[in-house]
């Protein structure tokens, strides 16, 4: 038995059946009951708000809401924009930092007593009291807000990528060892795969969380963004745009979360998880 076959019989124990399972994981009912769900919190809020005449500055409608948006999507859709720059390239940076620590510190036990400590401090630290120190050093443009979701990023990229590459079965790596396998060779093709579930499940929360990490960004000081209006928005008192804000920013983190499940659903086609959550 080659390298290769015990890697496809050991990790890749359980292809597609077929081509279309990657779609049909899409639509499958827990899609359809999150999306029924949040029309029914929508329907219940309407009601409750006509029913029991709720002030607009309060409690706007969701259909106000959606007539704020709809109206002035051309207000909108720019700050979105924005956001959404500052928050990927946020979360990107703070990914590629992460699992280029995490590689070294998985390979180092004294890099990673000296090193994570400085990195949980820096978890630790309120995001709200570096904001500003950003904002004084490197302007008011979008750096600031890059380095904010970058650092809301990081730490959880860090722990799981120290965890993935770590976790690889003890028997292949025997088995890679009884055939001289070369450390490049065990890092490429045992602990890269191992590590994908762990560095999938990471992203799925952190690319929503540097969202949050440029609005934090925006409300500190800036012109344009999501967190600007908001900021803007509560301060006039402007409950119909403020909320139309906030849904914006709901619809980016759950279609950046659907985003990056997708593609964990494509490239861990082969992981046990993935193989039974299809064939359910």
């Amino acid at each position: 038995m080659s390298m290769q076959q015990a890697k496809t019989s050991g990790l890749h124990s359980h292809p597609i059946k077929d081509k279309g399972s990657f779609r049909q994981s899409f639509t499958q009912s827990s899609f359809w009951t999150a999306l029924i769900s949040f029309i029914t919190v929508l329907v219940v809020w309407e009601v409750i708000v006509r029913l029991f005449h709720v002030r607009p500055i309060i409690l706007p409608a969701p259909s106000a809401i959606f007539i704020e948006f709809f109206t002035h999507s051309s207000f909108f859709l720019p700050h979105a924009w924005v956001t959404l720059y500052e928050a990927m390239l946020g979360f990107l940076l703070g990914m590629i930092v992460a699992i280029g620590l995490g590689i070294l510190l998985s390979h180092s036990a004294m890099l990673e007593k000296f090193l994570l400590p400085l990195a949980v401090l820096a978890n630790v630290t309120p995001i709200m009291a570096i904001a500003p120190l950003f904002i004084l050093w490197f302007g008011f443009g979008s750096l600031p807000k890059i380095l904010i979701a970058a650092i809301i990023t990081f730490f959880p990229m860090l722990v799981n990528s120290i965890a993935g590459f770590r976790s690889i079965n003890e028997n292949h790596y025997e088995y890679m060892q009884s055939l001289f396998a070369s450390k490049k060779e065990v890092f490429l093709k045992l602990r890269v795969p191992n590590s994908l579930p762990y560095l999938f499940s990471a992203a799925k929360t952190c690319v929503s969380l540097s969202v949050m990490g440029a609005v934090v960004g925006e409300w500190t000081g800036s012109t344009a963004g999501l967190g600007n209006v908001i900021l803007m928005a509560s301060n006039y008192m402007q409950m119909n745009r403020m909320f139309a804000a906030i849904f914006v920013l709901a619809f980016m983190g759950v279609s950046l979360t659907q985003i990056v499940r997708l593609i964990e659903l494509k490239v861990l086609s082969w992981h046990t998880s993935i193989y039974m959550h299809k064939n359910r």
